[in-house]
């Protein structure tokens, strides 16, 4: 199989084992006769054919040599489908060492159609030795790669993992390692811990369950943090990993983002063993991702004793580039050898999907180092992720030590470069026309095209794609990336626009570019804009409001159009601001601009309205009607919070209007009663939508009725007169009129239920008898709470609910301060109490009281299992509810003769028929000893511990 993908991954590999020498200095008590290591399994889809049913793969695994007998010359696979494939034959063996060989198996496979697939191996022949898997060499080796084919994911690549899958550790240094893995296709990748996995049974078992592995964790494994930090850890300062304290657990973390895995700190020599997952997400254009592969790497490591200190390297912060620059990373190192060692030359490496056709070179050698990576990027590098570029320095201590590394990834962004020379002019019917030069990306998929009212100054940084949220721009329009023009409309004459543009980019890479220039254009005249939506009578059948609108003017400043034109007029409640109904149109004439609607429910609803002003339009020499943009005004809508306990009303109003109230203060007008003249009390500035005010007039009084309504003062900030003052200003709104008693509320009561008497329930011969029903025991008191409160109430209200947490429901309402919730089915409810006053006010709902539930577990000191069927097992002659019970009974010499967890009631016959008793057949007559450990079913799944004694007589 010809796959440059996965075979220029094998040579990178061999090259960097053939560069670092990792195990060399193997301590000879780590001999072992077995072989496999470590290893992974990588695919693509078949790119010559496209037939997204068939798929490339490459097995990797890194072995032993040492025993002949057991050297991997071929490989099964399994591929999910129910099928296999013997005898793979080995393609490469890459000599690293003595200890290491790179063995590389090329395989291909057509599947059965869409669907999720495991793709895995099992291995026979894992190495024995390995310090958190005792055992190793008796398990089975496993790993897998899990694909999905599916035609609309198109030619999908796997994640390639460029970096080798050993590596080197110092006792008592920070350990660190990252697989340098690589998309092609630009979908995200994420990483995670795994323990190592095998197959029970291996291979035969494998084919035995339908040529499909049935893996589990190893047995005995542990993750290699699992012992404490030694005393006398050297410690090695890098960013982001705390130090490690000799006598705690050492850390072993994977960054879920870029793989890195830092253990601080290795505490005994020797290999270890551990898997991770890399993860493959696709993207879709609604933002949803979805997992679509996972290769799962089981990797080794080779703790050594050493007193070298690892190199210490230097990287640049993580870049952005625009499509088309130059990425170059300049990176350093210098050797960490101990105190009075003499430094040792250091090496550097980089790993990464760009690799090529980036390159990297040392550019400087000895034992303070430089390199440089440099990536000449194009458009077809854009992506949402980041690029990995994993930078690693290696020292080179000589015989008797190992090797040590620091290593740190970068990752560089690849953003699209922005659209040039965008520009706007004025086009017909109040309308922009927009155009700019030909995008330079082709493989670009839209230019997305913003707006926004008023110019905004924005320069955008080397990584911020498109534009801000809080910029107030919103899309237009998206057209694609050849196009070089645009017109939008229809606009508001006398209004000022700002545009800007940008690129995206076709999924599953994605990513975007980064923002044009402004255009910034003002559509000459002014459209008719609503200026008073009035509320001038409160009533639930008669209501009425006024509404007002300016003139339009042409983009030359004149009054005169082409007819026909006029205004069209439409009202809909706030409720459904969508479901507008035409209630007024005028034609040929724009001196009409007041309108009164009548027959409103203004009491009881919020209206809004919308005006539209049409004209004809001639400027393509036919006759068409074209419609200004639509202006929306809602009426004024005020509510009352009355606070009897604090003698407090607090008023608060709302609109959604196109001109500003907050640059004037709003009016607060009230009247005492239902009937008179109102008078203005207050003023307050509210904000964009609402404001609000606390009427704490002392003179208020009591179980009094007031009436409110609000004036809004609101004014347009454009368009704006030669000396740059607003047009249209004090522009006054009233809201409806709404009325509020001030009344005190109730004072909340305090809730307390009668406990249970749980002896006399211990005491019936039978628990729960038949037909048993139960009864809870209310009673409260009148609180203080809050402040002020009124402590009369007329009723009160009863809920009830079978937890704390409710939902609580309208059991009954009582005048009593006490309530007997008879006839239940349990003990075991909650209850809460709400107090009301004789003109409807009520309380808040008081403290929660729940009914406590019974334990108890009488054993008797005596059973006969003498087959007369009485008496004839040990259980409880009573007990409530149980979900579990543990027992254990002694005979009088200490020796445990029968022990269970397999039925809550215990149950035993005196003897090892139920149960795990450890003698056989009945036991003797005499007294034994019984230790029961009780669970029982109640809410709160109380365990108690019941010890004492019982006689066995046949």
């Amino acid at each position: 199989m010809q796959d440059s993908l996965l075979r220029a991954t094998g040579r990178q590999l061999a090259g960097w084992f053939l560069g670092l020498l990792l195990l060399l200095g193997l301590p000879p008590q780590l001999a072992h006769a077995t072989h496999i290591r470590a290893g992974d399994i990588q695919s693509k889809v078949d790119t010559v054919t496209g037939n997204p049913n068939h798929l490339y793969f490459k097995l990797t695994l890194y072995c032993d040599p040492a025993n002949q007998n057991t050297l991997q010359t071929d490989a099964s696979i399994f591929f999910g489908d129910g099928t296999r494939q013997d005898k793979i034959p080995r393609k490469d063996n890459i000599t690293v060492n003595d200890r290491v060989h790179i063995y590389t198996f090329y395989f291909d496979h057509t599947f059965p159609g869409s669907g999720s697939y495991r793709v895995s191996f099992v291995g026979e022949n894992r190495v024995d030795n390995v310090v958190n898997l005792p055992g190793a060499v008796g398990q089975t080796f496993y790993i897998c790669s899990t694909i999905t084919i599916d035609p609309t994911l198109g030619r999908n690549h796997s994640p390639v993992l460029r970096a080798p899958a050993v590596d080197n550790a110092g006792l008592g240094q920070v350990f660190l390692h990252n697989p340098a893995a690589y998309d092609a296709d630009g979908d995200s990748l994420s990483y995670r811990v795994l323990h190592s996995l095998q197959v029970p049974g291996g291979y035969d078992a494998a084919v035995r369950n339908g040529n499909k592995p049935d893996s589990t964790v190893c047995s005995n494994y542990v993750y290699p943090n699992s012992q404490l930090v030694t005393p006398g850890a050297t410690r090695v300062t890098y960013p982001g990993i705390p130090t490690a304290i000799a006598g705690t657990q050492a850390t072993y973390t994977q960054d879920k983002y870029t793989g890195q895995i830092m253990w601080n700190a290795p505490a005994k020599v020797g290999y270890y063993n551990v898997a991770m997952v890399v993860e493959e997400w696709r993207r879709s254009p609604g933002g949803y991702r979805r997992l679509i592969g996972q290769v799962i790497r089981d990797i080794q490591i080779l703790v050594s004793s050493t007193s070298n200190l690892p190199p210490q390297l230097t990287v640049p912060a993580d870049i952005c580039v625009q499509a088309g620059q130059t990425a170059t990373l300049n990176v350093t190192a210098i050797d960490g050898q101990s105190t009075g060692t003499t430094p040792t030359p250091v090496t550097l490496f980089a790993y990464s999907g760009t690799i090529p056709p980036a390159t990297f070179t040392q550019t400087r050698t000895g034992t303070s180092v430089a390199g440089t990576y440099t990536w000449q990027t194009d458009c077809s590098n854009v992506a949402k992720e980041p690029y990995l570029v994993v930078f690693k320095a290696q020292d080179n201590p000589g015989t008797g030590n190992p090797v040590l590394i620091d290593e740190r990834p970068v990752r560089i962004t690849v953003v699209g470069p922005p659209p040039q020379n965008l520009t706007a002019q004025a086009g017909p019917g109040n309308s922009a026309l927009l155009q700019w030069t030909r995008y330079t990306c082709t493989n670009a998929s839209q230019l997305l095209i913003f707006r926004r009212e008023g110019c905004y100054a924005y320069t955008p940084g080397p990584c911020d794609t498109g534009l801000p949220a809080g910029a107030g721009y919103v899309q237009v329009g998206a057209v694609p990336a050849t196009t070089t023009t645009f017109a939008d409309s229809p606009l508001e004459r006398g209004k000022t626009y700002s545009y800007r543009i940008y690129a995206v980019f076709p999924l599953p890479a994605g990513g975007s570019s980064l923002v044009s220039n402004e255009a910034c254009l003002t559509i000459g005249g002014r459209s008719a804009l609503l200026t008073n939506v009035d509320v001038n009578a409160t009533s639930i059948t008669t209501g009425q409001i006024t509404v007002k609108w300016t003139q339009p003017r042409t983009n030359s400043g004149t009054t005169t159009f082409t007819a026909p034109y006029g205004y069209r007029l439409s009202r809909a409640l706030a409720s459904a601001p969508t479901a507008f109904t035409l209630v007024r149109e005028v034609q040929n004439s724009i001196a009409d601009t007041t309108f009164v609607d009548t027959g409103l429910n203004t009491e009881a609803n919020q209206y809004i309205y919308q005006l539209v002003f049409y004209r004809s339009d001639t400027s393509n020499g036919t006759l068409v009607e074209s419609a200004d943009s639509p202006s929306q005004a809602s009426s004024v809508r005020t509510s009352l919070v009355a606070n009897g306990n604090a003698n407090t009303i607090s008023v608060n109003f709302a609109y959604q209007v196109p001109w500003d109230n907050s640059q004037q203060p709003a009016r607060i007008f009230r009247r005492t009663g239902t009937t008179g003249a109102y008078a203005p009390i207050a003023t307050v500035t509210p904000g964009a939508a609402t404001g609000s005010y606390v009427d704490a007039d002392p003179s208020l009084q009591r179980n009094q009725t007031y009436c409110y309504y609000v004036q809004t003062v609101g004014q347009y900030a454009t368009p704006v007169n030669s000396a740059g003052a607003s047009i249209y200003t004090n522009l006054l709104n009233k809201s409806q009129e709404v009325c509020a008693t001030l009344r005190p509320t109730p004072c909340t009561p305090v809730l307390s239920l009668r406990v249970i008497n749980c002896d006399s329930l211990a005491a019936l011969p039978q628990y729960p008898a038949p037909n048993q029903s139960y009864q809870n025991s209310l009673s409260w008191t009148v609180g203080s709470t809050p402040a002020g409160c009124q402590a009369n109430a007329a009723y009160y209200r009863v809920f009830r609910a079978t937890s704390a947490g409710g939902p609580f429901a309208l059991l009954d309402s009582t005048t009593q301060l006490r309530y007997l919730n008879r006839l239940l089915p349990q003990q075991t409810y909650c209850y809460q109490v709400q107090a009301v006053t004789a003109t409807g006010e009520r309380s808040a709902l008081s403290n929660v009281a729940c009914q406590s539930e019974c334990v108890f577990f009488l054993l008797p000191n005596i059973f006969t299992p003498n087959g007369d069927a009485l008496n004839a097992t040990f259980r409880p002659k009573t007990s409530s509810p149980v979900r579990r019970t543990h027992v254990q009974i002694f005979n009088r010499w200490g020796r445990k003769v029968y022990e269970s967890d397999q039925n809550p009631y215990i149950e035993w016959q005196g003897d090892g028929t139920n149960g795990e008793s450890t003698g056989s057949g009945p036991l003797a007559d005499g007294i034994y000893y019984y230790l029961a450990e009780v669970q029982f079913a109640d809410s709160g799944n109380t365990q108690r511990v019941y010890k004492g004694w019982v006689e066995l007589i046949r």
